[in-house]
């Protein structure tokens, strides 16, 4: 007679909401279902355990609620300043949201070398002086990274003082530098101050091997 094993234990948990699993103790192998997954510790951290997320793949999402049409963020003519972004809402649909960007340094990661990525950023600009000034966003290292080539122009055909709203896309991969230092996206205004607010940053993880 042949003896049949199971292969697994079944376990059944009640589906709670990501916001709740976040105020849940750290223990190790601790199991939750929430909207987004099926959610284990390991670790230290919460693991998705759901189909989408077999490779770590996923998309993230950054709000910056300091500078806004009320409040906003001033770059002087011809300085060049960081990007402004406190995360002050978060949208994930990533593992680890905090390995893509840290608000503190506002620095942007990969999470492994040769990792593809895709970076939206939007944010809404205006100038004083919309024919003579103009802004450029790159991303920069500061470590003799060739990320500096994702690049695009900030221009203000709609006049002086006009909100225009920017939306900007850009495909790019890691290498091992960017991975372990990191980069940080940077405004430089040329022939004006530029004012800058409602910022946003989407992050998404494509590829990975």
């Amino acid at each position: 007679m042949t003896t049949t094993l199971n292969s697994a234990i079944k376990v059944q948990t009640d589906v709670i909401t990501d916001a709740e699993r976040l105020t849940y103790a750290i223990e190790e192998g601790s199991i939750v279902q929430t909207e987004t997954g099926y959610w284990i510790v390991r670790s230290g951290a919460w693991v998705n355990l759901n189909s989408s997320d077999a490779q770590g793949l996923g998309w993230v999402r950054w709000d910056d609620d300091q500078y806004t049409s009320a409040s906003k963020f001033t770059i002087a003519q011809d300085a060049t300043e960081t990007l402004p972004n406190n995360a002050a809402t978060i949208t994930s649909y990533l593992n680890t949201p905090t390995d893509l960007y840290n608000p503190t340094t506002q620095r942007v990661y990969g999470i492994k070398e040769n990792d593809m990525y895709v970076a939206t950023i939007v944010f809404t600009a205006s100038a004083a002086n919309a024919n003579s000034t103009y802004g450029e966003l790159k991303l920069e290292g500061g470590n003799g990274t060739p990320y500096e080539r994702l690049a695009a122009t900030i221009a203000f055909p709609k006049g002086n003082d006009v909100a225009h709203p920017f939306h900007y896309v850009f495909q790019y991969y890691v290498d091992a530098d960017f991975v372990a230092n990191g980069n940080f996206w940077t405004v430089t205004a040329t022939g004006g101050a530029i004012q800058i607010w409602d910022c946003i940053m989407f992050i998404q993880r494509t590829q990975s091997r």
